[in-house]
C-alpha cells in the first residue's frame, strides 16, 4: 500500500514570511520520508471544509513546481483542478512542465470543478453542472492529444484548437497519470473507466458500492478494472503522544486495502510541523507498505 500526502492549509504560525519555508519543510519531510506523493488543494481561497475563504491559499502549480525544486522522490499533483481554471491546452502545457523539470514525477488531477464563490469573486466563467461535464471530457481528450505524437487540430463543442504542439514533452511515459476525482456514478466514474489511469473517493461508508459501479462501467466499456489505481482522501490525525491516533490510520489504510485501494493520500489537518510528517512517515508511510492490497 502507498501513502501520499496532501498538504491543504497554509496558515502556518508566524504569517505570510512562514509560508514558504514551512511548505518547503513539510514537502521535504514527506519527501524523504518515503510518502509515495504530494497534493495540495487546486482552489484559489480556502474551502469550507478547512476554515474561511480568507485563510491563505497558494496557487497549486506554482507550490507544486517550488516543491518539485527542493524534493527528489515524491511524485506531485493537485488534488483536483477544476476543469474550469485553466484553458485545456494550458493546462496541458503546465503539467507538462512539471513533469519535466520534476523528472516525471508529475500527476494531472483534474474534475468538474464546484467552489462557485471563488469563480465569481475572480471573474472565471462557472457553467452548469452538465456542461461542466462537457468540458471535463474534452478536457481529457485535449490533454491525451497533446501528449501523444499528434499534433492536429481539436475541434469540440466547447473547446477548438489549431495545433495540439507540446514541446519540450513529458518525461513520465506514456504520459503523466491522469487522475479523475469524484464519486458521481452516471458521469465521473464512467470517465473514469474510460480515460483516467487513477481516480480518487473519499472513504465513506458508499466507497464499496462506487468501486462497483466502477468495475461496471469497465466492463461495459472493455477496459481492464486493474489498470486504474484507486485512491482515497483520508482525514488522519497522528499525535506522538496517542497511540491510538495512528492505529485509528492504520485500520482505515488496511480496511481500504481489503477492498483494493492502491494508495492512501492522508490530509493531515492544518498541518505545521515537520515533524508530524516524520512521525507519520515511520509510524504509518513504513507499516503501510507492509499491507496488501485486494487483488494485487
Amino acid at each position: 500500500m502507498k501513502i501520499g500526502l496532501q498538504i491543504a492549509q497554509f496558515n502556518y504560525p508566524g504569517g505570510e514570511t512562514a509560508i514558504g519555508p514551512t511548505f518547503a519543510a513539510l514537502a521535504r519531510a514527506a519527501d524523504t520520508g518515503g510518502f509515495a506523493s504530494l497534493w495540495v488543494m487546486d482552489h484559489f481561497f480556502q474551502i469550507e471544509f478547512n476554515g474561511p475563504a480568507e485563510q491563505p491559499m497558494l496557487e497549486s502549480y506554482a507550490a507544486l513546481s517550488f516543491a518539485a525544486g527542493i524534493t527528489s522522490k515524491i511524485k506531485l499533483g493537485a488534488m483536483v483542478t477544476g476543469v474550469t481554471y485553466r484553458h485545456p491546452g494550458v493546462l496541458a502545457k503546465t503539467v507538462s512542465t512539471l513533469d519535466v523539470l520534476s523528472e516525471g514525477r508529475a500527476y494531472l488531477g483534474i474534475g468538474a470543478a464546484w467552489f462557485e464563490r471563488e469563480h465569481r469573486a475572480l471573474g472565471v466563467p462557472y457553467p452548469p453542472l452538465k456542461e461542466r461535464f462537457e468540458r471535463l471530457e474534452e478536457t481529457v481528450q485535449i490533454v491525451e492529444r497533446m501528449w501523444s505524437e499528434s499534433n492536429d487540430a481539436y475541434d469540440g463543442q466547447h473547446y477548438h484548437l489549431a495545433e495540439t504542439l507540446n514541446v519540450p514533452a513529458t518525461i513520465s511515459r506514456p504520459h503523466p497519470p491522469i487522475l479523475i476525482g469524484g464519486g458521481g456514478e452516471t458521469k465521473t466514474l464512467r470517465l473514469v473507466a474510460q480515460y483516467a489511469d487513477a481516480c480518487n473517493l473519499f472513504p465513506s461508508p458508499e466507497m464499496p458500492h462506487k468501486l462497483e459501479v466502477l468495475k461496471e462501467h469497465c466492463a461495459k466499456l472493455g477496459r481492464d478494472y486493474a489498470e486504474i489505481e484507486k485512491t482515497t482522501l483520508t482525514r488522519s490525525y497522528p499525535d506522538p503522544n496517542d497511540r491510538a491516533s495512528i492505529q485509528q490510520t492504520l485500520d482505515a489504510i488496511e480496511y481500504q486495502a481489503s477492498l483494493g485501494i492502491d494508495q492512501v493520500i492522508l490530509n493531515m489537518g492544518n498541518l505545521t510541523d515537520p515533524a508530524i510528517v516524520e512521525l507519520a512517515a515511520r509510524e504509518i508511510v513504513t507499516p503501510a507498505r507492509e499491507i496488501m492490497v485486494a487483488g494485487r
